[in-house]
Order: structure tokens, then sequence, then C-alpha cells
């Protein structure tokens, strides 16, 4: 009977991204306070995205309560190959994001913080643009918005009831 290893950390590697540091103080009695808010963006490159917000004292505690944050609210993306299916515009707030499926070697055009959550979901080419806010936070959630809107053909067809040939 042969016994095989199974490796400890069966877990997919996650690509964490530190989106925005904000430091905030608060004035006392004793002078300021200082605490740091961490806006991070974790994924697995291969369509599964989060995102998390995480506050703390420290800026290396913040980091680490966001991307625990991020782990907690993972969502599951359509692709299709290294882009998306098809058009779509997320909102969230006053965050507006427009993301363009682009052919392959066109790489990822998009800014900052839609840029973060692009990568890490695995998409390698694609046209983005923030349209009001580019307040990060809402771009990030307005990005989310739109991910999460994607459908893909065979998930239209089931919806139809029609075969993918008949919606392509």
């Amino acid at each position: 009977m042969a016994y095989e290893k199974t490796p400890k950390n069966e877990a997919p590697e996650l690509i964490e991204k530190v989106v925005y540091l904000n430091r905030v103080s608060k004035t006392v009695k004793g002078g300021r306070v200082m605490k740091f808010s961490a806006l991070v963006v974790v994924g697995d490159g291969k369509g599964t995205v989060g995102y998390g917000l995480g506050k703390a004292a420290e800026v290396s505690e913040a980091i680490i309560k966001g991307i625990a944050d991020a782990k907690k609210n993972m969502v599951k993306v359509s692709l299709a190959g290294g882009t998306i299916p098809h058009e779509v515009t997320g909102i969230y707030g006053a965050g507006k994001v427009l993301m363009k499926p682009a052919p392959e070697g066109t790489g990822v055009i998009a800014g900052g913080a839609v840029r973060s959550v692009l990568e890490a979901v695995g998409i390698k080419n694609i046209t983005a643009r923030c349209l009001r806010s580019n307040n990060p936070q809402n771009v990030v959630k307005a990005t989310m918005e739109g991910l999460k809107a994607l459908r893909s053909p065979e998930q239209v067809a089931a919806i139809r009831g029609k075969s993918v040939e008949e919606i392509l």
C-alpha cells in the first residue's frame, strides 16, 4: 500500500494587494491620536476576488485585518479566457466604472484601484474607465458590483432556456 504525502497548505495561493492606506488623526487632551485604515483586495487569479477594509492603530495590523475581511467577502466572477464576456458598468455610491473586454495582447488598461481588483481576479486583457468618483473605496466597490453582474453565455442560455449556439 503506497502512502502519498499531501501538502500541508492545500489552500490556493492568493494575490493580496493594498489599494489604499489612509491615516486619520483625532485630537485629544494629550495631543493627536493617529489611526490607519487599509483597503485591501485579495484574489486567486482564477476568477475569485474579494475586498476588505481594516482599521487599526498600526499600518501592519490594519492590512492584516483588511486581508481577513477580504477573504470573508470573496465572490466568483464569470470570465471568458483572459477577459470578461461582455461590456459592463458597475455603480456603487458616486463610483461608476465602465469595463470593456479587449482582444489578446491588450493588457490591463485601467487606473489605480480598478487595476488592483482586475489583476487579483486574473483578468489579462481589459479596458476600464472610472466615470464619476475616484474615491478608492467607492471605485473598488463599483468594480466589484460590475464583476458580479457579469454573465457567461452558458448562464444566459440556461436562464433563457436556449442553447449556447442560439445565444451567440
